[in-house]
């Protein structure tokens, strides 16, 4: 796959194994409070980071995919 076609913000290939996506596994092994938590911590890390980054602009994308699963996890109680 090359580079360009990656899309590092939504789906980056490191956080896959086989047909297992990393946040889907951390969802099953959390509690409701604990993936909540997660969430919110991994969205606060990456604009704590996004200046001291080239990426800047897809840390602050990746903040907002977190708070997007997050707004997601309480709209499925």
């Amino acid at each position: 796959m090359k580079k360009e076609n990656i899309d590092y913000v939504n789906s980056p290939p490191h956080y896959r194994k086989g047909s297992i996506e990393c946040i889907d596994a951390i969802k099953a092994a959390l509690t409701h409070d604990e993936y909540k938590g997660y969430l919110k911590g991994a969205a606060l890390k990456y604009i704590w980071r996004e200046s001291y980054k080239d990426s800047n602009i897809q840390d602050l994308q990746k903040s907002v995919w977190y708070i997007n699963k997050l707004i997601e996890h309480y709209e499925n109680l």
